[in-house]
């Protein structure tokens, strides 16, 4: 039997039993439509906070620490040191942050920057009133993560700027002391007073390396209390804190800014002590132009001897539950499909008995048995298809609802609405092959028996 022909016979067979065929196509549609709205929302929902994630620029960092030699032998002190009191470390056995080892990291492919985090107690005088608080450095870089997006005023207008930011909770106090309103803050000039560190002049002929060599320490460094005054630029709800964060405290100040204060960091006995003449970090933060970049740039910062770690593995493992999740959203959302399929099986059997007469008609003129099955078989894929089709639209529609739903509620509670639905493409090719298979799947049966009718017994049918 041609094809043309065969297509032909199959499309006028749907049509004689259109409302029991249309049943049927309804009946995958739901079940089609369940996959596909249980599925979309999600995908939406791992779009939506893998988009938060990587906007945040989290997953483009690698996070770098020195060394301890004692973090590879299980926290055990050395030179006969008990394993419960760690004591200080031998020459060598750590391999400190300094700023030859920033300009190194620097230097490596695909990075795009590379800042530490310094942080500093700050007493802020305003309107004659001092506030002991915390002040932290902002890298530009935090411009375009999203956790500014929402600041009142402006960001720096250049890393070395004499500029601050503060967070709501500092400048409502402020405001309260004043009787004036937090955005009256912006453009006004304010005090910080902090501990700044100043290295002790070396005697003439002396290098600050011979006291190490020597066996001694290095020249040192005085504390000296210290004040700087800064324009108040802009206010924002909260900023990232943690290992790479951006600010996390109630003043921000421009990384270069801070650099330039000189200030008191809880790692500058390190640099006395082991490293005299260079800055020494607690920590390093590498920012990468991709997260496809991490896992190599991680390597390499390993190999060179440092404690590297990124949340690109937090991230994998992330995506894996997300995988499992839209496994059990797909195997619910896939029961009604199942359902769906026994009235494809119900409508192709009664098919059969009520074309028994038309199927030995088909054999007595020379089909062969393959002839029927594929006459069955095209009947249930075009049931299929169809269902398939219109499953999708109603899972886009349904999906369409629970999105403008979200986002009413969303808006209702004054919090900026989100989209927690999406239908990728191959979510919809997926959706109508599937169906169709499954529809392949319930025409087994009944194609089966249809082929196995004797010709002689299907023509004396009434």
């Amino acid at each position: 039997m041609k094809t043309r022909d065969l297509m032909e016979l199959a499309s006028r067979n749907l049509r004689e039993a259109m409302l029991r065929n249309t049943l049927t196509t309804l009946g995958i549609a739901v079940g089609v439509a369940s996959l596909v709205a249980m599925l979309s929302l999600g995908i939406g929902l791992q779009k939506l906070l893998m988009g938060k994630l990587e906007s945040s620029g989290l997953f483009n960092r690698v996070y770098v620490a020195p060394r301890n030699a004692r973090n590879d032998n299980g926290g055990r002190g050395g030179r006969g040191g008990r394993g419960d009191v760690p004591l200080a470390p031998q020459p060598g056995e750590i391999k400190y942050l300094t700023t030859a080892v920033r300009q190194q990291f620097a230097a490596l492919p695909n990075v795009t920057a590379v800042y530490p985090e310094l942080r500093l107690t700050a007493d802020l005088r305003y309107d004659d009133k001092g506030h002991v608080t915390a002040a932290a450095s902002v890298p530009p870089e935090a411009r375009g993560t999203g956790i500014f997006d929402s600041i009142t005023g402006a960001f720096f207008s250049a890393t070395n700027a004499a500029e601050a930011i503060l967070q709501k909770e500092l400048s409502q106090q402020l405001a309260d002391e004043g009787k004036i309103q937090p955005k009256d803050l912006i453009g006004q000039m304010v005090t910080i007073r902090y501990p700044q560190r100043k290295p002790v002049p070396l005697e003439p002929g002396q290098r600050p390396e011979d006291f190490v060599a020597n066996g001694e320490f290095g020249y040192g460094f005085t504390i000296v209390p210290t004040e700087v005054k800064v324009r108040i630029i802009g206010i924002v709800e909260g900023a990232q804190a943690g290992p790479g964060g951006f600010g996390g405290a109630p003043i921000m100040l421009p990384l270069e800014f801070v650099e330039q204060m000189h200030t008191v960091q809880g790692v500058d006995v390190r640099e006395v002590v082991a490293s005299p003449g260079e800055q020494v970090y607690a920590s390093l933060t590498i920012m990468l132009n991709s997260p496809n970049n991490v896992q190599a740039v991680e390597d390499k910062v390993k190999e060179l001897g440092f404690t590297a770690f990124s949340l690109f593995d937090a991230a994998k493992s992330l995506q894996k539950v997300f995988k499992f999740i839209d496994l059990f959203l797909a195997i619910f959302g896939s029961l009604a499909l199942a359902v769906a399929s026994l009235g494809i099986v119900n409508t192709l059997v009664m098919a059969i008995l009520e074309r028994r007469h038309e199927i030995g008609v088909l054999k007595a003129l020379g089909a062969a048995d393959r002839d029927v099955r594929r006459l069955f078989f095209t009947e249930a894929g075009a049931m299929g298809f169809f269902g398939g089709a219109l499953g999708v639209f109603f899972g886009w529609a349904i999906g369409r609802i629970i999105n403008w739903g979200v986002s009413l509620y969303l808006t209702s509670q004054n919090i900026s609405s989100e989209d927690v639905w999406f239908v990728p493409l191959w979510l919809v090719g997926f959706a109508i092959l599937f169906s169709i298979l499954v529809s392949l799947g319930a025409g087994l049966y009944p194609a089966s028996r249809a082929a196995k009718l004797d010709p002689v017994k299907a023509l004396r049918y009434e």
